[in-house]
């Protein structure tokens, strides 16, 4: 075993700079799982709560970038999860995964942080967090674009099943094209924005396809696992892969607070250059009115 499998946080020396103050950008690895989180801390602890940003199909924490360099440059410290096989996480068979070993790496990620986390998911990152929080206690939920339980959704045609590759890319999201035909799409986000992700959704495929068929064919939530819990649900107006109605819909599901920004998409919601703040904007004005 290695000095780096022996220490779980391993500090890097030179600090990134977020909103003028000082970061810390850290790791965290749980080799029992072959999990990478990626941490970014501000150099001054405070008391507020620890963000885990979970993400969602073919993404891993290049997607919370942005936000965590937000965060840490306001006094969070964020730590952004890759599921297995995603990112910097350990390489996996893509047949030995599913929705449900998903859940078990956000659960390991839960348990790690402890009982104080707020976990923040996008896509079916939100529907990770939700089942994931029927196991851990939390102390507040964000989720953005959520991909809905089976609770709220109409059950795919067997047909629309037999479609998904058991391995897909980014085609299977509809991110396999010009980006010009991207970025006109996805208004809020700036040609840059769309070549780095397109680049970062990868080059061949990875995401599993049983792990889409569960979320299609629906994954049940006990809503009553939240409890009180604060929960803040955002939805985006431009967001194709998951509209926004569901999103509201889901926050009335869950008596959850709602913000809907009709002017962004589903990855502009989180790391489109500018598109990102005003989200960022309402959920820090959350966190602080729930002293998170």
């Amino acid at each position: 075993m290695t000095e780096t499998d022996r220490d779980p946080i391993l500090v890097r020396p030179h600090a990134p700079q977020a909103s003028g103050r000082s970061v810390r950008k850290d790791e965290i690895e749980l080799a029992d799982r072959g999990l990478y989180i990626e941490s970014w801390l501000p150099e001054r602890r405070s008391r507020r709560k620890p963000l885990l940003f979970v993400h969602g199909e073919l993404a891993g924490s290049w997607l919370w970038e942005r936000y965590l360099g937000y965060f840490a440059g306001r006094g969070w410290e964020g730590h952004a999860l890759n599921l297995r096989n995603h990112f910097w996480s350990q390489t996996a068979d893509p047949a030995d995964l599913s929705f449900d070993t998903y859940v078990e790496d956000v659960v390991a990620a839960m348990e790690r942080l402890g009982p104080n986390v707020v976990a923040v998911g996008h896509g079916m990152g939100g529907l990770l967090v939700l089942k994931a929080s029927e196991r851990h206690d939390l102390a507040g939920m964000i989720l953005i674009s959520p991909e809905l339980p089976r609770e709220l959704r109409v059950p795919a045609r067997l047909y629309e099943l037999r479609e998904i590759e058991d391995v897909y890319g980014k085609e299977g999201i509809g991110w396999a094209t010009l980006p010009e035909k991207l970025q006109r799409d996805n208004s809020d986000l700036t040609l840059n924005d769309v070549l780095r992700i397109q680049h970062l959704l990868g080059q061949k495929p990875h995401e599993t396809g049983a792990a889409r068929r569960q979320v299609l064919q629906g994954v049940a939530v006990d809503r009553t696992a939240t409890g009180q819990l604060p929960a803040l649900v955002i939805g985006g107006g431009l967001d194709r892969l998951v509209p926004e109605p569901g999103s509201e819909r889901l926050a009335d599901w869950l008596g959850a607070a709602y913000e809907p920004f009709g002017a962004h998409s589903h990855f502009g919601l989180v790391l489109g250059e500018h598109s990102h703040v005003q989200v960022a904007d309402a959920i820090r004005a959350f966190l602080d009115a729930n002293r998170l």
